[in-house]
């Protein structure tokens, strides 16, 4: 296969994957090199991927927004739909917080079976002091019976 085929081949496929990419693929690169550092290169298959990624989360919010019984949109369900998509940054923190938090509670359950197991020991200790006491007495008793 000649280099020109090659690139025609390449040329083709990459024209079929813009046909199905949810959204303007230009516009899409547009924005990642915006936010994108300027010595970063961006691979095909990568604005690709992005694109419909993109495509996904829309599907996703539409899919929550279908879930409202009112047939007009409204800020405010947007607001919710993308809430998880927004506010990563905070979701993330607060799963850290509730994580730490589970870890404090495991430490104290820790500590706290500790205390019952030496609790139980020493109970158990007694016990048997107290039914060797018992048990001696009654050997005692015998004796002098």
């Amino acid at each position: 296969m000649s280099e020109e085929e090659m690139i025609d081949e390449t040329s083709e496929f990459i024209e079929e994957e813009d046909e199905k990419l949810p959204f303007a693929k230009a516009e899409v690169v547009r924005l990642m090199k915006e936010n994108l550092d300027d010595d970063k290169m961006i691979r095909e298959r990568v604005k690709v991927e992005m694109n419909k990624f993109l495509g996904e989360v829309l599907k996703n919010v539409c899919k929550q927004l279908n879930d409202y019984p009112y047939t007009t949109i409204e800020y405010e369900m947007l607001k919710e739909s993308t809430y998880p998509y927004t506010n990563i940054e905070r979701i993330n923190q607060e799963k850290e917080r509730i994580l730490l938090h589970l870890e404090a509670i495991k430490a104290d359950c820790n500590a706290l079976a500790m205390d019952v197991q030496k609790t139980l020991k020493l109970k158990d200790v007694v016990e048997e002091d107290t039914f060797a006491s018992f048990t001696a007495s009654m050997e005692d008793d015998e004796e002098e019976e």
